[in-house]
């Protein structure tokens, strides 16, 4: 993210210089200094706030712990809990039908973009694994 390059010290002679020379120099910058910088894969973590009927906490805890969500806090009501956590956005597809179905029917939530997190190591190494696949496939 935010990744910048500058050209120091850089000067134009009207015989070696030109534009290609300059975007040479920048993608071989690129290049060489990516893999010292240690790069990451990062995912988007969201903010979900799920509202169930007491009787189910307990499940609607446990499924979203399975999905690699933090718990931020939990808060009982007299019409049911509400659950705060973050959790990866790759995790919550099917959890409409997955919350109703532990609550019967009667589970709501919602979620809002939070931030950015680094990806767990074996998660990046599966993303990584099919990009070069799918990239593979297409040569």
């Amino acid at each position: 993210m935010d990744l910048k390059f500058t050209l120091v010290g850089g000067g134009f002679h009207p015989v070696d210089s030109s534009a290609l020379a300059f975007e040479i120099a920048a993608k071989s910058a690129y290049r060489q200094s990516i893999p010292k910088a240690g790069p990451q894969l990062l995912e988007p973590i969201m903010n979900v706030d799920v509202f169930t009927p007491d009787d189910y906490m307990g499940d609607v805890i446990g499924d979203l712990n399975r999905r690699r969500g933090m718990m931020k806090s939990q808060e009982t009501g007299p019409m049911g809990a509400r659950i705060k956590a973050d959790v990866p956005l790759s995790e919550m597809f099917g959890y409409i039908g997955d919350l109703r179905t532990m609550t019967s029917g009667r589970g709501q939530f919602s979620m809002s973009f939070s931030h950015y997190a680094p990806c767990p190591t074996n998660v990046a190494e599966e993303v990584i694994k099919e990009a070069k696949e799918r990239q593979a496939a297409v040569s």
